[in-house]
C-alpha cells in the first residue's frame, strides 16, 4: 500500500514563497508527531516509502476546515497550522492543514480534486 501526506495551503492569504515553505514544514512535522503519538498504522510504512508529500491549495478558510473535517471522519491524521503572527499575517491566522500520512486512496478522497500549489 502506498501512503502519502498532503498539505493544503490557503491561497487567499497571498503568502510569500518562504512563508509557505515554513507553514508546509510546520504541517508536515505536526502531522508526523501526531501520527506517532496516535500510533498510526500508516506512519512506519510512509517513512519507509520515502515520506511522499504533496502541496495543494484552496481559496478560503472555510474550504480548509471542510477538508479537515472530511479527513478526520475518514480516520486520517490532521493538523491545522496557526501562524504566530510575527511576519506576514496576524497572530492565530490559520494558514494550512496537513492531512496524513495515510493510504493514498483515502487521502485522495479528501484532496484528490484540488489544484497543486
Amino acid at each position: 500500500m502506498k501512503n502519502k501526506m498532503v498539505i493544503v495551503i490557503r491561497s487567499d492569504l497571498n503568502l510569500s514563497c518562504g512563508k509557505i515553505a515554513v507553514q508546509v514544514a510546520h504541517a508536515a512535522v505536526e502531522c508526523t508527531l501526531k501520527a506517532e503519538k496516535a500510533k498510526s498504522p500508516y506512519l512506519k510504512e510512509w517513512l519507509r516509502e520515502g515520506q511522499k508529500k504533496v502541496v495543494v491549495k484552496v481559496k478560503s478558510l472555510q474550504e480548509l476546515y471542510e477538508l479537515d473535517f472530511k479527513a478526520r471522519n475518514l480516520g486520517l491524521t490532521t493538523a491545522i497550522i496557526r501562524d504566530a503572527g510575527l511576519t506576514e499575517v496576524p497572530p492565530g491566522t490559520v494558514t494550512c492543514v496537513g492531512i496524513g500520512p495515510g493510504p493514498e486512496e483515502t487521502v485522495n478522497k479528501v484532496t484528490g480534486s484540488l489544484p497543486l500549489l
